[in-house]
């Protein structure tokens, strides 16, 4: 895909949305069952069902995913197609890279052992390799502008608003 073929397959989609807002604001879905007997949670990704566990630093096996790779896996993912698309989009002559995250966890904080070790990631860190002649302007334009455009990177850097509700039944 070129950069015409991709404003092409765009602009309708983005006069849709300058025209109306509302219709922009789609809500994104995942849902998950709880197994039975283990400590698992089954995750519908739409294309395959990935079954989580917890990671050996907490008693895993290693046999099940666990959600913090899942975390970075995402952040990946985003990223590769953010940038990809942005490349697209400004002519940026890309022949090919890989994209790679990694985040540093205390499984302290999260078994409870340590009151003043954090729970979550205290660090992660995302790398693009390129396989580019492009000057560094353009590769720090393609890298703002991924960073600014990523869904994943921009909610990991500016967390919303979360909430949590039970609801128990029989």
């Amino acid at each position: 895909m070129n950069a015409d073929d991709l404003r092409a397959l765009q602009a309708p989609i983005k006069d849709k949305y300058k025209v109306d807002p509302a219709t922009a604001v789609i809500t994104l879905k995942a849902k998950g069952e709880l197994d039975g007997e283990g400590i698992a949670c089954k995750v519908d990704t739409g294309r395959a069902l990935v079954e989580a566990g917890l990671h050996p630093a907490t008693g895993g096996s290693g046999m099940q995913a666990c959600s913090g790779d899942m975390l970075l896996e995402a952040l990946v993912a985003c990223a590769g197609v953010t940038l990809k698309a942005v490349a697209t989009a400004i002519g940026f002559e890309l022949k090919g890279g890989s994209v790679s995250a990694e985040g540093d966890l205390d499984f302290r904080g999260t078994l409870g052992v340590a009151k003043d070790a954090p729970v979550g990631f205290g660090q992660i860190r995302l790398r693009f390799d390129l396989d580019t002649t492009e000057p560094q302007e353009r590769i720090d334009q393609l890298t703002k502008l991924t960073e600014r455009y990523c869904v994943v990177f921009q909610t990991l850097a500016k967390p919303p608003q979360l909430t949590l509700a039970v609801a128990a039944h029989g």
